[in-house]
């Protein structure tokens, strides 16, 4: 290969390694204002469903379209009776420190099966008998906040039901080891209603933490500055070989 080639050759290598760098760089910056604008509306959406009055909690025909994007966090309503006898506890860590939720089946007048978080229990209260006063009897109304279920397990920590040890709220498996059928695929956080006000304020609920992190804009940002950096970089290279090769600008 002739010399005077070379230094062309690494040039245009040079270039083609800049603009590929830049253009991933501004592609990953593009992608972040993409997603702060998703995150903005999810929050908005949430924000609206939340405070709205509530509905009622989807039926069994209604259960296929329950998914994150059009179901969770709506403000929901639903009657039945509780089946004390089937509760679960979660492990849960809270404002009020750790302890468990407190799951209970909720039977519905036409059959099927609501699980509703009822709220949190301290370590000493995790026992039924400790807090008699809160395993409402008859007809009730719960109202709260609909919530997906929680497969598999915690973050590192799987649930064992052979064990009766669960780390998240996770309604088939739940289902499944209490012996429950027709169980609708989500669960309801309670809100802290006159019910559980009278019942002796146990279990707690309304304790349902809505927080979305939303750091896109600052990536964003940080994505294009590094997109600079490479394209004020490689200018830079650029000069240096033109410089110490003489190469006309041209």
């Amino acid at each position: 290969m002739p010399g005077a080639t070379r230094p062309l050759l690494k040039l245009t290598a040079i270039v083609i390694a800049g603009l590929a760098g830049v253009a991933t760089l501004v592609s990953l910056g593009v992608w972040q204002v993409h997603r702060l604008a998703w995150k903005r509306d999810l929050i908005e959406r949430v924000e609206q469903r939340v405070h709205a009055p509530a509905v009622a909690a989807p039926g069994r025909e209604q259960w296929p379209q329950v998914n994150v994007a059009n179901s969770e966090y709506r403000h929901v309503s639903v009657q039945g009776h509780y089946l004390h006898d089937r509760e679960t506890l979660v492990q849960a860590v809270t404002e009020r420190g750790g302890g468990f939720w407190v799951l209970t089946p909720l039977q519905t007048a036409d059959g099927h099966v609501v699980m509703v978080n009822r709220g949190f229990v301290p370590p000493n209260r995790r026992d039924p008998a400790t807090r008699q006063e809160g395993q409402i009897e008859g007809l009730t109304t719960v109202t709260g906040l609909l919530r997906i279920s929680e497969s598999g397990g915690a973050y590192l920590r799987s649930n064992e039901p052979a064990a009766d040890r669960w780390y998240s709220r996770d309604v088939a498996a739940i289902a499944a080891a209490r012996g429950l059928a027709d169980v609708a695929p989500y669960f309801i956080d309670a809100d802290a209603t006159a019910n559980e006000a009278r019942a002796g304020n146990a279990p707690v609920g309304g304790l349902t933490v809505i927080r979305f992190s939303n750091n896109h804009l600052q990536y964003a940002l940080t994505w294009f500055a590094l997109a600079s950096m490479v394209a004020a970089g490689t200018f830079l290279v650029l000069r240096h070989e033109w410089r110490s090769r003489k190469l006309p600008a041209s």
